[in-house]
């Protein structure tokens, strides 16, 4: 573990996971911290940013792009914007010389589910209908935003849409029961919360929907006939096993998985770049994930789990 790395757990441990004790979940607490981060990345030179509306916004290379990144950030469904995940989009864009779509999708309270995976949908079609090709497209999602795009994959396949190349998942949250063992073992190791807070997020979110619909929670969907999949996570996390769980799955459906799990780093992790070098080390991991997927989408990677 880097003293970076060391001084990110004790940071969010010290001021983050108290808040994820409290037996109310703060919604406008949450909003106003994620859009008054200290800060943000430039636009990296070479590039430019594309606000478009109130959907999200393009990161653009003045040269042409080597792929798209469909991004879909984190923040339990609740809270989180384009412009709060900016440190992973700018990182993985440059890194991969990409041009980025981070979705504004609508949140929870007012928006539940199944608000967020329609959103997602309709913006991936956009992108089709705006002549992307399917194959030079890699979704990608942190935490929430990860198990989104986890399940925007399977919602495409079942509609019969053109799936994208593949998909990078950042700790993501596919159970939204929160049966994953990790919930217990992990308990006061994640510096960053309670496992007590995840099932009122779900609740905020599912509202009346069944928690086990693979649309929300995709790890109880079918993975069969999905693009391949890159999984990274920390290995103190409360939802490690929302990773794992999914990374077997998948390959026992024929779905080339790699998966990381990194020692001693916090949750999404990759949003400390470039402070922390693990996640630096991460975004350039994940940005050669897509560069061979997008260039040989047919090849078949073998089944790879690797402690960092």
């Amino acid at each position: 573990m880097s003293w970076q790395s060391a001084l990110a757990c004790w940071a969010v441990k010290r001021f983050l996971r108290p808040e994820t004790a409290k037996p109310e979940l703060d919604v406008e607490g949450a909003r106003a911290y994620a859009s008054r981060r200290i800060w943000t990345p430039r636009v990296p030179k070479g590039w430019r940013l594309e606000p478009r509306n109130e959907s999200g916004e393009w990161l653009v290379p003045e040269t042409r792009p080597r792929a798209t990144i469909f991004y879909l950030h984190g923040g339990g469904y609740y809270f989180g914007s384009p412009r709060s995940h900016r440190a992973i989009t700018f990182g993985l864009a440059s890194r991969a010389q990409a041009a980025v779509f981070s979705l504004d999708y609508r949140l929870a309270p007012e928006h539940r589910f199944p608000a967020a995976l329609d959103d997602s949908i309709a913006a991936y079609r956009r992108l089709l209908a705006d002549g992307i090709d399917a194959h030079s497209i890699v979704i990608a999602g942190d935490s929430a935003g990860g198990g989104l795009a986890l399940a925007t994959l399977l919602a495409l396949r079942d509609a019969g849409d053109p799936l994208p190349a593949a998909a990078v998942l950042f700790s993501p949250w596919t159970d939204l029961t929160c049966s994953g063992a990790s919930m217990q073992t992990n308990e006061g190791r994640d510096p960053m919360f309670h496992a007590a807070v995840f099932p009122r997020v779900a609740a905020q979110y599912l509202g009346a929907a069944d928690a086990r619909n693979p649309y929300a929670s995709p790890l109880f969907g079918e993975f069969d006939g999905l693009p391949p999949l890159l999984i990274q996570a920390g290995d103190t996390e409360l939802l490690l096993d929302d990773s794992t769980r999914v990374a077997e799955k998948a390959r026992a459906a024929g779905v080339a998985v790699e998966l990381q799990i990194w020692s001693g780093v916090p949750h999404i992790f990759q949003i400390w770049a470039p402070f922390m070098p693990e996640a630096s080390e991460a975004l350039t991991r994940a940005a050669a994930f897509i560069g061979a997927s997008v260039f040989s989408p047919e090849a078949q990677r073998p089944p790879i789990t690797s402690m960092v």
